[in-house]
């Protein structure tokens, strides 16, 4: 199957290629530009296109970048390389431009075309747009028209999109790793890559626990809930699972943690050293280890109850712990932090000092009832934050996401961001690194939801061994969001190993493959 870049790419143009194309005013071909988003391309589009193409003999589509759309939280649907491709599949568009500023004034005084189709809802009946009153004279300099579109029929992107997004997995994935220059077999490689690699993981270990019940019912005196208890079922998760991850992809991997003097400090330790896990406690008698345990009726969640002490840890263990940092030899050095003791204003500047030169730092905030602020990881070469650490770490509730990530990455002086978006799966920035590609989505990759808890643990691990061993930041952000996918697709916090992923590459490539099982 022939891609929509092999066929169409050759329309998508740089404003300076266009300006070569077209030559000097006056032409004997006239062109004509229209400039929209073009998230979901409707019959008004369409329309607009059609009117604009019969008006002049070359017809220029000029697309809004992503980072610079702010039409909803969650937009554009469609990444401007997709939307490109689907603007230069249309024959009566001969060329497609990406603008990369927030207005098109830029971009018409490079391109310098004879007209500039507007919608008519911009045609000025009572008073002009500033904006449009801009272009106009932008236009007039060089000795350019606008041209106002008939607006018979006018239809909303952003309504369709909320009416029904549409599923375009598949379409997204194959437009970021043709740009990215990424295959499948790169991904393979990756996975095959990660052993051996030495990972030392510093973080808070909680222990999730499930108690599984039967509904009874209602007590007829109180509205007390009665159930009947089947079993209880513990997993080491919080930075435990993060090397549990790591270590089942392969990895050699260095664990310091915080642990109470108690039973379930005995199940951690037994349970990492049958993973494989070089386990360096730190036992603190005061705290106990945490606990957070949910209980379970008919697989709903009834009641989580925790156990825990949140206080800072004492100077004696944060000393420890920049000891085992300094000293342990790894590839990568990841904070896991849940906030839980080990990580606050206090400490971090001094864990991360400790920091060797030459390794891999990441840090990620995955705190469900506190906060934390993941900014204060600074100049980490990944973070893996959620949005809603986000948007307290920037106090900002109203950006869009392209707007927020880009604010995030600048504040915390980040390499790369993979800001996770819950069942949207992430969104990336990545620095220093040339427009449009450093910015992408990855959809998520969940085809049948079972239990969420863990997910972002298991992008934490795949994510940064994937950083490790590729150059391709594209690779860490699919190989991340494909094992949380997996991690969704288990009951309780078990690690996800390569053959799953494997699995999660060989089902999404038969999907973008158009190939049955």
């Amino acid at each position: 199957m022939t891609s929509l870049s092999a066929q169409f790419s050759h329309k998508i143009k740089t404003p300076q290629e266009l300006r070569d194309i077209l030559g000097p005013m006056p032409r004997k071909k006239k062109a004509i530009m229209c400039h929209g988003v073009f998230d979901v391309v409707h019959p008004g589009h369409v329309r607009h296109l059609v009117y604009a193409k019969s008006k002049a003999d070359i017809l220029i589509a000029s697309l809004t970048a992503d980072r610079h759309i702010d039409k909803g939280h969650y937009r554009p649907h469609v990444p401007q390389d997709l939307r490109a491709l689907n603007l230069a599949a249309f024959e009566m568009v001969d060329y497609v431009v990406f603008d990369d500023n927030p207005t098109p004034i830029e971009n018409l005084e490079i391109i310098q075309p004879d007209f500039y189709a507007k919608g008519y809802e911009y045609n000025p009946e009572q008073k002009l747009n500033p904006r449009t009153q801009r272009e106009i004279e932008v236009l007039e300099e060089f000795g350019g028209k606008m041209i106002f579109t008939p607006g018979d029929i006018v239809y909303s992107s952003s309504h369709l999109i909320n009416l029904a997004p549409p599923s375009i997995r598949s379409e997204k994935l194959l437009s970021l790793m043709e740009a990215a220059g990424v295959t499948f077999d790169d991904l393979r490689d990756a996975l095959d890559a990660m052993a051996g690699k030495a990972v030392h993981v510093v973080g808070d270990t909680i222990v999730d626990s499930y108690t599984y019940c039967a509904m009874i019912g209602g007590q007829t005196k109180t509205p007390t809930l009665s159930v009947l208890f089947d079993r209880k079922v513990d997993y080491v998760g919080g930075a435990g699972i993060v090397a549990k991850h790591m270590k089942a992809a392969g990895a050699a991997v260095v664990f310091s943690t915080v642990l109470g003097d108690d039973a379930l400090k005995d199940f951690v330790l037994d349970d990492l050293a049958k993973a494989g896990v070089n386990v360096r406690a730190v036992i603190d008698p005061t705290r106990p280890t945490v606990n957070k345990n949910a209980v379970v009726a008919n697989d709903y969640r009834l009641l989580k109850i925790d156990t825990l002490d949140n206080r800072p840890i004492s100077d004696d263990i944060l000393a420890n712990l920049v000891e085992e940092i300094s000293t342990v030899p790894c590839d990568a050095l990841v904070f896991s932090d849940f906030r839980h003791g080990m990580f606050n204003k206090r400490t971090i500047p001094q864990l991360c000092e400790a920091i060797p030169d030459k390794v891999l730092k990441v840090a990620d905030s995955q705190v469900a009832s506190r906060w934390g602020n993941i900014t204060e990881f600074q100049g980490f070469d990944l973070v893996t934050p959620n949005e809603r650490e986000a948007r307290f770490a920037l106090a900002d509730q109203d950006s869009n996401i392209a707007a927020l990530s880009d604010s995030l990455i600048r504040a915390g002086q980040a390499g790369m961001l993979v800001l996770k978006i819950g069942p949207r799966g992430v969104v990336v920035r990545v620095k220093d690194m040339p427009a449009p590609h450093d910015f992408f989505g990855v959809d998520s990759f969940v085809n049948n939801l079972v239990d969420a808890v863990g997910a972002g643990d298991a992008l934490l691990a795949y994510a940064t061994l994937a950083r490790l061993v590729s150059p391709h930041p594209a690779v860490a952000a699919i190989l991340g969001n494909m094992a949380a996918a997996c991690e969704c697709e288990y009951d309780g916090n078990v690690p996800v190993t390569p053959d799953n992923v494997r699995a999660k590459i060989a089902l999404v490539e038969r999907e973008v493959r158009f190939e049955e099982d």
